[in-house]
């Protein structure tokens, strides 16, 4: 089955459909503010993206884009995608959409930074991400992994 990855708008909908990740989802992991400090009706330029199963979202995550000097992780500055707060519903897990949602982000074949929590480094060596090979100053609780293309 194939999950399509539609970008999200800034809208009341999408605030409620954030509700319902916020319930089952860390506090840390909730994009619910940043939606909420964003929110313009139907804003189609969003940095979150998402996964529908007929009508209800059960996969999101946000994606920025950064400019080469805010990369502190790889060895060469370049231009990268930031990737936060990747969720998938409880009940909609094991299906492969967080799998989903990383290709997507692939895709734009530009290497990719994301910050590995709540026991997920697994997932993201399963998805070609790596801890950087060099040693960086991290603040408390950062853990990120990197994707490059080839």
């Amino acid at each position: 089955m194939a999950f399509n990855v539609e970008p999200l708008k800034i809208n009341y909908r999408t605030l409620e459909e954030f509700k319902q990740f916020h319930e089952y989802g860390q506090q840390e992991l909730s994009m619910l503010e940043d939606l909420q400090e964003n929110i313009i009706e139907n804003n189609s330029s969003s940095p979150f993206y998402g996964i529908y199963m007929g009508d209800k979202l059960v996969a999101r995550m946000s994606l920025y884009r950064r400019a080469s000097e805010d990369s502190d992780v790889f060895e060469t500055k370049q231009k990268f995608l930031e990737l936060w707060k990747l969720e998938v519903l409880p009940d909609y897990q094991s299906r492969g959409l967080g799998t989903r949602l990383v290709s997507y982000a692939k895709d734009y074949g530009i290497a990719i930074k994301t910050n590995s929590r709540m026991k997920s480094k697994d997932f993201w060596e399963k998805n070609g991400f790596i801890a950087p090979c060099y040693k960086i100053e991290r603040d408390l609780g950062q853990n990120p992994m990197i994707w490059e293309p080839n």
